[in-house]
């Protein structure tokens, strides 16, 4: 029998959820972002993933939601205010 890595893939992501992957994809993106310069577009990206958690069903985050939503409406609020006072 070939060595197969699938479960050794599926035993390491069995422990995380959906809302995990989107706090790694937030962070990752605004890492991407960081380098144009633009804080409109961090805080467009930011409006987005606020968005993005409070919409997200609450069976799909997890043991504890509530902290996802949490921080999504604490984007939602943050973010454009950031828009408002950036210049580029």
């Amino acid at each position: 029998m070939a060595f197969t890595p699938l479960p050794l893939i599926d035993d390491f992501l069995v422990n995380y959820h959906v809302g995990h992957a989107l706090l790694v994809l937030f962070a990752l993106s605004i890492v991407g972002v960081i380098p144009i310069g633009s804080r409109k577009v961090v805080s467009i990206n930011a409006v987005t993933f606020g968005l993005v958690f409070v919409v997200t069903p609450a069976s799909m985050l997890g043991e504890d939601p509530f902290t996802y939503r949490f921080l999504g409406i604490a984007l939602l609020v943050v973010a454009p205010l950031l828009y408002m006072t950036a210049r580029e």
